[in-house]
Order: structure tokens, then sequence, then C-alpha cells
């Protein structure tokens, strides 16, 4: 979502390279840009004005180092001030203690709310807790089929009540049934409505007081930019939000509404949302988006990503094999495949420190990715097992199948026979190979 800013703060702090020193005339000129950069981004126009007037005050305010270059101070600067413009780093969020805690999904219909209320769900399992979802929205057809398959697909227990139901029967009785199934959290996916029909606002006021959330959360689509800024406040001033979940932060939006929303509406950013698959959605951190934003990479992210995704006794398996040279085609297609369940390639090679500097189209893109996929699943167990049978007919036959040319399969062959020499220099040091290729902590899990 951040591209085109990234770029345009980039290019910014790259002509102030060339400068001995930061001055009031350079600083100006860097501030202007900078300005003219968030404000095509669609970030408000009052937080862009007080965040640039933030940054001068800290660049005047700051002893010139002289170890530093004016670029290097700047993006120092702005990267403290647009840490603080996104929530800051002491805001951090933690599980409600209470039990059982009731979890509200509020929003305008369309905004995600039932995908957002199943992935939410997973997050928590993964985090030691035990949620249960509960299907309240009985104004959109079939909204509560879908929660009841996504809940199925995730291994989440569901309540779906028989009816339409006051609101204070509805957070005795989902409170009846997390106690009876041993449940410590209720998330509650509510009816899309417009803030400004007064009786529904008032009927979410009534379930918020009955079942005495915990969390009110407002699930909003960054794709829609100061709108669902506007839509936030009105949330806020009629339930009192305890936050908000962007989705669609991955998408190709100028990114306004995430950079806008906690200065203007004052509810700070709780998640956001990264994809459509269901483990897609990270609990947010201020500092690690400015630093994506600004170029820096954010590594922690990678890591924990690929933490997900790699069993710390599969790298091992994994890395016995690189050690005794068993590394097949099949284990290949198992590491790209468990790539893709970490995102997208733009959203991986994003938080890579770097990466947003060099030229585009540099590195292979998600359309390679599954190139590659095809071609190996075009090949037999035998044939992935044993590179070594691949002679001209077979090849053919595998371009043939997975719709791509000959020429691309024995690219791949080789690129693979290449693979297995670096993999083979990185499996004379114990222990080194796994921790390269997956980016584990010794003793997680």
């Amino acid at each position: 979502m951040f591209d085109s800013l990234s770029q345009r703060l980039q290019d910014i702090f790259r002509r102030l390279r060339g400068d001995a020193y930061l001055t009031e005339k350079n600083l100006k000129e860097g501030l202007r840009d900078i300005r003219l950069a968030l404000l095509e981004a669609d970030v408000h126009v009052d937080v862009v004005r007080r965040f640039i007037e933030q940054v001068r005050e800290e660049a005047l305010g700051a002893k010139v180092l002289e170890s530093l270059k004016p670029a290097q101070q700047l993006v120092g600067v702005v990267h403290r001030q647009m840490v603080n413009l996104l929530g800051g780093e002491e805001d951090a969020w933690k599980i409600p203690a209470v039990s059982p805690a009731t979890f509200l999904l509020v929003g305008l219909q369309g905004a995600g709310k039932t995908t957002t209320a199943n992935k939410l769900a997973r997050w928590l399992k993964r985090s030691g807790r035990h949620p249960m979802l509960v299907a309240a929205d009985w104004r959109r057809p079939a909204a509560a089929e879908q929660l009841k398959l996504l809940s199925e697909q995730s291994g989440i227990p569901l309540w779906a009540p028989p009816g339409p139901m006051d609101m204070e029967s509805l957070a005795r009785r989902s409170r009846e049934e997390a106690r009876r199934a041993g449940l410590d959290l209720i998330l509650i996916d509510t009816a899309g409505r417009l803030h400004v029909n007064t009786e529904l606002m008032e009927e979410l006021t009534a379930l918020r007081d009955a079942s005495s959330a915990a969390e009110v959360f407002l699930v909003a689509d960054s794709m829609t930019g100061q709108d669902a800024v506007r839509s936030a406040s009105e949330f806020h001033q009629r339930v009192d939000l305890t936050g908000v979940i962007l989705t669609k932060l991955d998408g190709d939006a100028r990114g306004g509404a995430a950079l806008s929303m906690r200065a203007t509406v004052g509810v700070p950013i709780r998640f956001v949302g990264t994809g459509e698959q269901p483990e897609a959605l990270e609990l947010f951190h201020p500092d690690r988006l400015a630093s994506r934003i600004l170029g820096m990479g954010d590594v922690v992210t990678l890591v924990e990503r690929a933490q997900e995704v790699y069993e710390t006794g599969e790298a091992e398996k994994t890395a016995a094999r690189l050690r005794k040279q068993e590394f097949t085609l099949d284990d290949l297609r198992e590491q790209l495949r468990r790539l893709k369940r970490m995102g997208s390639m733009d959203q991986i090679l994003g938080m890579l420190p770097g990466v947003a500097s060099l030229p585009a189209g540099l590195a292979a893109g998600d359309g390679q990715l599954v190139a590659v996929e095809s071609i190996l699943d075009s090949m037999t167990v035998e044939e992935r097992a044993r590179p070594q049978v691949l002679n001209g007919s077979r090849r053919k036959r595998i371009a043939r199948g997975s719709g791509r040319s000959v020429s691309e399969v024995n690219r791949l062959l080789r690129q693979y026979s290449e693979m297995k020499r670096m993999l083979k220099t990185l499996s004379r040091r114990p222990g080194a190979t796994a921790r390269a290729m997956f980016g584990l902590q010794k003793g997680r899990r």
C-alpha cells in the first residue's frame, strides 16, 4: 500500500545526501516535498500540517552531529515523528485478563467484519486463548453460514443464535455458551450499519453495555481512504471505540487512512489485515510500519512470520537433509509453499532493509513463484526425488503439463543445482543452515 509514498520519501532523502549539513534552507525544501508526498498519499491535511511542524521543530532543535549527513538526520527525525503519529511505542495492546471477555466487531457493511472476526479468533488462539465466535449479523443473508464455514476451517467454536434477539439476551446467552464450553473469549460479529442510522447505533450501544465489552473494535477498510477515518470518528462518538482493525493494508490504495486514523480519531490501531489468507492478521506496531514506509525494513515481523510457518523440528530435519546432500525438488516445492504462506513477495521484500530503493522488477515476483510451482507439480514423485532422470522427452512433457516452456524447465533445474551447491557450503557449519533459511530462534516451541 505504501509503495508510492515510500518511493517518494526515498527520493527526497536521496537528494539531501549531497549536502554537508542540515540547514534551514535544505530542511525547508525537504519538508515541502515531504508535505506534498503525504498529501498525495491521502493523509488528512490537518495531520500533515501538525506532522510537518513537529518534524521542523525537532530537526531545528537537534544538535547536528558531524558524523551524520542531512538525509540521515532527517530520516531519524521523520521516523520518530511518524511513530508518534501512528500511536507511539508505549501503546502496546494486551489481551484483557477477564474471563470470559467479550469483543465486539463493528463497522460499515462490506468492511470485512466476518472474515476479520475469524482471523482475530485464530490470532487469539495462537496466543494461548480459547475464543468463541458469535454470529450476530441477522441483516446480511448467509452471514452466519459464512462465519460457520470459516470457523470450521479454523477449528474455532461458533455459537449461532437461532434468530434475532434483544441485545441483553444475546449477551447473556453468549456468556452462558462460552462458560459451558470452557472458553475465555467471545467475539461477536455484528451486522454492518451506517453511523447515521440512530436506531442501529443505539442497538450497538445496548449490546456494548449488556455484554460489558472489554473491546469494541471498528473494522475499517483502508482502501476507502479518508472515508474510513470519517466513519471511525462517527462510530467512536456513538459507541466509544477501544481500537481499530484496518483491513486490506496489502492493497494498492495510498495509505492515508492508516497514517491519519490515530491522530484524527484518537483511537489506536490494534490490528491490520495483510492479505486474504486466514492467518493474514498482524498486531499493529507503529515503529515497524514507520520503518517500512521509510524503506528501513521490518526484519522482526519477517522473522515472526517465518516462525509461524516453520516448526523448529521441521527446520532441523531439513537442515539434516541438507548436510547429507538429500535436498530434493520435493523439499524445494514444500519450501515454496511455506514461503507463500508468509505473504506476497512484495510484502516479504518490503520487510528487508534497502529493498525499497532497488530498481523495480529486480527480484522475482509472485508470478515467477507460481510458474516454478506449476513446473514442480507437473513432475512425477520419482522425478522430484531424482532430478537426474529428467531427459529431454521428460522435460518436454513437464513443460506441456505446466504450460511453461522447456527453457523455463531447464532454467529451474540449473537454479536448483546452484542452490544445492550453495546449501552444501552452508551445511558445513552445523546449526547455521536452518537459521539462515528460516530465521528461527533456538529453543522456540
